[in-house]
């Protein structure tokens, strides 16, 4: 695998495993003990991602990690919020 492949499956990846934990963060009081954990949880598996496909770490690639972060973190936020305002249906 290319690096090129390798970054782009790797900043992939750092947004599918944040989606989860911004729905997580969305429905906790902000600023609690759970809302750092849904915050901060993911940030071992992504150095470990990291680690597994052999990527060093390179300033250049920083900010695309970033916005994949906090894109996962705004989507799975935004998921929750629209889930939450849909209507029950029997």
């Amino acid at each position: 695998m290319t690096d090129t492949v390798a970054y782009l499956v790797a900043i992939g990846v750092t947004f599918v495993i944040n989606a989860p934990f911004g729905y997580w963060r969305a429905g906790v009081r902000k600023f609690s003990p759970q809302w750092f954990l849904a915050v901060h949880a993911a940030v071992p598996m992504v150095i470990a991602l990291r680690f597994a496909l052999g990527l060093p770490f390179r300033w250049s690639m920083f900010p695309f990690f970033v916005a994949a972060y906090f894109g996962g973190q705004f989507a799975g936020s935004r998921l929750r919020q629209k889930r939450a305002a849909q209507p029950n249906r029997p």
